[in-house]
């Protein structure tokens, strides 16, 4: 199975996790973009699953649009859930535990759900394990180039 971090610059900067499940990607946005430092809980909120043509989705939306702004591919690879084999019954029930393999990020992540709002999705706590992956002060923002293009949001968003 896929997954894919996208960095949208849209009114706000953030990232959005997207892991392949059941035919389509079910996706979080990441305010603060996701770390591979174990020591801290980045807010994840549960956004709607979209279509697996996201998957690499490089470009500009247009400023009329839903979520209008920059996307660069951040990061992309595979996973695989830890400790389930039905990694869908975990999302519903509020704590997923998966492997990435990505270009950027790696080794044991968490997401646990903190609250539910009446569609059944709310706010999410991500977490990266204390594992062999794991590096203390690791901030996305160091990491700013895509792993499709090579280019950054404002390299990507120049006319």
């Amino acid at each position: 199975m896929r997954f894919v971090v996208q960095r949208h610059r849209a009114r706000r900067l953030h990232y959005d996790l997207r892991l392949e499940l059941d035919g389509v990607l079910v996706s979080w946005a990441v305010p603060k973009g996701p770390t591979l430092d174990p020591g801290v809980r980045l807010l994840a909120v549960h956004v709607d699953d979209h279509d697996l043509g996201h998957y690499d989705f490089e470009g500009v939306i247009p400023g009329a649009r839903y979520g209008a702004g920059d996307v660069i591919v951040w990061d992309w690879g595979t996973w695989e859930p830890a400790g389930t084999t039905d990694p869908a019954r975990a999302v519903a029930d509020g704590e997923l535990h998966f492997d990435l393999h990505g270009e950027k990020l790696a080794g044991r992540f968490v997401l646990i759900r903190r609250d539910i709002d009446q569609r059944g999705r709310g706010q999410w706590l991500l977490i990266h394990k204390n594992d062999a992956h794991a590096e203390r002060g690791w901030n996305p923002e160091d990491h700013p180039r895509s792993v499709k293009s090579g280019l950054t949001n404002d390299e990507l968003s120049r006319p």
